[in-house]
């Protein structure tokens, strides 16, 4: 399959789709053909941060479901988890996201898992020296290489490991402190606040600082980033009444 749900970075990452399919369900049998599966996922985002104590934002509704997908696009525009701080700003920044933008939507991995197969590199052989990546904290350092094991292991892992190993259930602003602290789980957390002379580091700092700074940014983010060219036009688009599927003409 080449849908976006199979692209490099979401698969075997991308979960929570029952649970989609189960309110589409719902909806259709009470308002069928009215909400579309993009409003959904809008809204199921807000709704799933509010539930670990994250902050609210308005969600704009209106949204249509686009008539195909694009695999290929989501292969090449989504940041990896090795990705340099310039290169994850250069693909923000061409969807019209700042480097504030960058900074806060960051701050989601302050919730979520990642598989130690994508932190292996870090832990072991990071950018090919045969070491670990030397801003990571040591103590964090083998606190991983005892979960996932050494190096020969790590790399095909598919164990599961917090992306913030403060508070893993609870959207708060430790992601942040855990920066500062360098012990970012991925190389594409940590780059916010290592990267000599990143303008997210002010960002960082201030988020560590102040829980309700982050909060308000990273709504403003949410909504900024939901209004990204959203399908609203009849012609090109429908409300799907499966979400895994074109309605059938």
């Amino acid at each position: 399959m080449t849908g976006e749900k199979n692209a490099a970075p979401n698969k075997n990452s991308l979960r929570g789709f029952e649970v989609v399919d189960a309110i589409k369900a719902e909806l259709e049998a009470a308002c069928p053909s009215q909400v579309s599966c993009a409003d959904i996922l809008a809204i199921a985002a807000r709704d799933a941060v509010v539930q670990v104590n994250g902050p609210s934002w308005n969600v704009r509704l209106g949204r249509r479901d686009s008539l195909s997908a694009n695999g290929s696009l989501a292969n090449t525009a989504l940041p990896s988890p090795t990705e340099s701080l310039a290169a994850i700003i250069a693909k923000f920044g061409a969807l019209g996201l700042s480097e504030l933008d960058v900074a806060s939507l960051s701050g989601g991995h302050t919730i979520g898992r990642a598989r130690c197969s994508l932190i292996a590199s870090r832990l072991y052989n990071f950018s090919g020296s045969g070491q670990a990546d030397p801003t990571m904290d040591t103590s964090y350092l083998q606190l991983l290489q005892s979960f996932c094991g050494p190096s020969s292991t790590a790399s095909s892992s598919s164990a599961l490991v917090n992306l913030d190993v403060t508070t893993a259930d609870t959207f708060d602003n430790k992601y942040y402190k855990n920066l500062r602290a360098s012990k970012g789980l991925l190389a594409s957390d940590q780059v916010l606040s290592s990267t000599p002379g990143a303008t997210t580091i002010a960002y960082v700092n201030t988020f560590a600082a102040n829980q309700k700074a982050f909060f308000s940014a990273f709504a403003a983010s949410m909504i900024k980033m939901g209004n990204i060219s959203p399908l609203t036009s009849q012609d090109n688009s429908q409300i799907r009444t499966n979400c895994h599927f074109v309605n059938a003409y």
